[in-house]
């Protein structure tokens, strides 16, 4: 079996869970633009390595913690919830930065951290990905955990190149943004990251 296309595939699937604007792009965007692009692509790896964890999962069909995350989606859907509405408050109040923050390793873990926690409160990515490579065949014993392990490292590298890459191009493009635009631009993402917090406690 050619190892390439598992991990074309993995890429791929990675790159598709990544690209769509949701709570965790809105923040790496904030955090890169008020904070730095350490610090936005600390965020969206956080986010990389639950994607290539819950790909794990969903790989070598680990039946047992998949039902233990399915039983627990209402719990899972409100931590998620609550936590999008508090950091959409605290964007929407957070004041732009006048330059640059000073990177620190705490700093780069506490927003690796937070973005990681916050994409394993979302029971749908463990669905997504079970059924994914279930219709992939490669959930499978023998031969078939080669190619699951491959794309599992490519999830999580399609996945991350998407973070490289917005995080760099957020920042290349920072300096034209005035502390006005900054301000009105937190405003936006609070008001958006909020929202999703709200559709995630009422949506059943």
């Amino acid at each position: 079996m050619e190892p390439l296309p598992f991990l074309t595939k993995g890429i791929l699937l990675g790159l598709s869970i990544a690209i769509p604007v949701g709570p965790i792009g809105l923040l790496c965007i904030r955090r890169t633009l008020a904070q730095g692009q350490l610090m936005g692509l600390a965020s969206g790896l956080g986010a990389a390595t639950a994607d290539g964890l819950y790909g794990l999962v969903g790989a070598f069909g680990l039946t047992l913690v998949a039902d233990l995350l399915v039983d627990q989606t209402g719990w899972l859907r409100l931590i998620g919830g609550l936590f999008l509405c508090y950091l959409g408050i605290t964007t929407f109040l957070a004041k732009p930065a006048e330059a640059a923050a000073n990177v620190t390793s705490r700093g780069l873990f506490g927003a690796y951290a937070s973005t990681f926690a916050l994409t394993l409160t979302n029971p749908a990515t463990i669905l997504s990905f079970i059924a994914i490579f279930a219709g992939l065949g490669i959930a499978e014993s023998g031969s078939g955990r080669f190619g699951a392990s491959l794309t599992v490292i490519g999830v999580f590298l399609g996945s991350a190149l998407w973070w490289v890459l917005l995080s760099w191009g957020v920042n290349l493009f920072r300096t034209s943004f005035s502390p006005k635009r900054l301000r009105w631009l937190n405003r936006l993402a609070g008001v958006a990251i909020f929202a999703f917090g709200i559709v995630a406690l009422t949506v059943r």
